[in-house]
């Protein structure tokens, strides 16, 4: 048996932290033009994806450091992982273009099984939140988060505000 004598201490065994993401909650019509013009790329990419599985097709855009603009859309595969996500397909179509250019913005838009747009907005996935964190990481700079949903938009500045806890080294 092991006793444990406490003489006038205050021990804490548990504490609670809790974390709070600033999320900017706004219209289209508020928003910048080159924000509205990657929205309406991401919503136009949901056209291109490749979805006869899931049949929720999601289209990206982003905007790199130098202005240019990339799209992107998930293309599912019968093997699960052979697929990619659109922010992905974004993210690397831009890598292989413009290895040293960072990616300032990004949009995110989805489509249902019967082809409209989501009412609600849709979020990267965990494995996209990764590399976003690393893109992220790789440029020193927050990527500001576009997700399109048709009532409204959610804007953030940073993956960190969809992963506080993520693991970086800026």
């Amino acid at each position: 048996m092991i006793i444990y004598y406490f003489c006038n201490i205050n021990i804490n065994i548990m504490d609670e932290l809790t974390l709070k993401s600033k999320i900017l909650v706004c219209q289209k019509s508020e928003l910048p033009d080159d924000e509205r013009k990657l929205i309406e790329m991401a919503i136009t990419s949901t056209s291109n994806s490749y979805a006869p599985h899931s049949h929720f097709h999601v289209g990206a855009a982003l905007l790199l450091a130098n202005g240019q603009f990339i799209a992107g859309c998930n293309q599912e595969n019968a093997v699960l992982p052979a697929g990619i996500c659109a922010e992905r397909a974004a993210i690397f179509s831009a890598g292989a273009q413009y290895p040293n250019e960072a990616v300032v913005k990004l949009a995110i838009a989805a489509r249902d099984a019967e082809g409209r747009l989501t009412k609600s907005p849709v979020s990267p996935c965990g494995i996209c939140r990764q590399v976003i964190i690393e893109t992220e990481t790789r440029f020193r700079q927050p990527v500001r988060i576009l997700l399109y949903g048709e009532d409204n938009i959610y804007v953030v500045d940073g993956i960190k505000e969809l992963m506080p806890l993520a693991f970086t080294n800026f």
